[in-house]
């Protein structure tokens, strides 16, 4: 593993005799290869590492309680849209340094920063894609122009050629973002909340192009999750969008499906979908008693290509790193493809806004979007409700 400097190794040394040990509150999925990132850190410095099992659901609310009190764990497992919260309380510590930044994908380093600064040591992003009917699809398309083509061609009365949550606006922000609409401003200070983007001409444009899709029959009305779902795991539908989670049972319906990364697939020449990415890393109590190693066990260890290479064996998930995704792709099998093609959907996208302020986006623009695809207001009006419906609710 990487090392510190001379001196603050000597510091770890000294603080041994008065540090006992670090604790990690992690989940199941993390533990075989925290486990043996804490021998090698243990045999490195003699400071022993205690991982405790926490469910993932519950790990933010116990930490919100523990860490103001001086308690809890000096090191958390968690997803990136804690941070804002968490480092508004005071409750997480910045990482001073991280080796090997520029090997990180950016969308994983945005997704951990806060005002400027660096709350987390990310290890896992996650992104959703274009899955497709292979028995259905015969050429995979490369612009979503062809795609529209190509699911006119293979609809009919039983076959659904492109189907998905439209009103959602998880899975609708992707063409919104890709033609250049934003939730919140990113500055150099992070998010600016009071500039929201989200009925910006590139909005305009995204949303149009959804509207496009129902006004011409190509997505049928009243579709969402469950019916997109259904219909895929019936081999009725030849495109959809979902992620990662999905795609198990679509093995288990029997589905030989494909999946598009919005990285291979353009809106126009240069221009590509930009789906939400969801990272997960390693966050340091800003009330530990032992930040100066946990920071180290972060870093150096968790941080290093073989700690990110371990974490990435032991889950199966899309790494943070970029080196480490060459490194799998060059031999990846056929069990790693989704993996693999979820990732590089992730690497072209946007970290979702990990301010609280986020909590007001959804409901407006699950409404606003609702009102698009029904044609009940203009696109223009619908987007400016949405924004001002955000601007109320975060100044209230």
């Amino acid at each position: 593993m990487r090392k510190l400097s001379l001196v603050l190794f000597i510091v770890l040394v000294l603080v041994t005799v008065l540090s006992a040990k670090i604790v990690i509150w992690s989940s199941e999925n993390q533990i075989p290869a925290l486990q043996k990132l804490a021998a090698d850190f243990e045999k490195d410095y003699g400071i022993k590492v205690e991982i405790q099992q926490v469910n993932f659901g519950d790990i933010k609310s116990k930490f919100l309680t523990a860490a103001p009190a001086g308690e809890g764990p000096d090191i958390i497992v968690g997803a990136h849209d804690w941070v804002g919260e968490l480092a508004k309380n005071g409750l997480l510590e910045p990482i001073p340094y991280l080796p090997d930044a520029d090997k990180y994908y950016p969308v994983a380093l945005s997704a951990f920063s806060y005002g400027g600064k660096l709350y987390g040591v990310p290890y896992t992003i996650e992104s959703i894609g274009i899955i497709y009917n292979k028995d259905l699809v015969e050429e995979v398309p490369t612009t979503i122009a062809e795609l529209e083509e190509m699911a006119k061609e293979i609809s009919d009365d039983e076959i659904v050629g492109f189907v998905y949550d439209a009103g959602n606006f998880y899975f609708s922000f992707p063409f919104i973002a890709g033609y250049g609409g934003y939730i919140f401003k990113e500055t150099e200070n992070g998010l600016d909340v009071n500039d929201i983007g989200l009925n910006n001409e590139g909005a305009i444009k995204g949303a149009s192009l959804i509207k496009k899709w129902f006004d011409e029959g190509l997505i049928p009305q009243g579709a969402n999750y469950n019916l997109m779902d259904s219909l895929f795991k019936d081999g009725l539908a030849a495109f959809i969008i979902n992620g990662p989670w999905a795609t198990p049972w679509y093995r288990d319906a029997g589905i030989d499906y494909g999946i598009i990364p919005f990285s291979d697939i353009e809106l126009e020449p240069g221009v590509t979908p930009k789906p939400f990415v969801g990272v997960q890393g390693f966050m340091i109590n800003a009330k530990s008693r032992n930040k100066l190693e946990a920071i180290e066990f972060a870093v150096n260890y968790i941080g290093s290509f073989q700690g990110q290479l371990g974490m990435f064996l032991g889950e199966r998930r899309g790494t943070a790193r970029s080196d480490v995704f060459d490194y799998v792709a060059k031999d990846a099998g056929p069990e790693l493809y989704d993996v693999l093609q979820f990732s590089k959907s992730a690497s072209v996208g946007t970290p979702m806004p990990n301010v609280p302020e986020m909590a007001s986006v959804w409901g407006a623009m699950g409404d606003a979007l609702s009102i698009i695809i029904n044609g009940q207001y203009t696109i223009e009006n619908a987007l400016n409700s949405a924004v001002e419906k955000i601007k109320t609710a975060i100044e209230e």
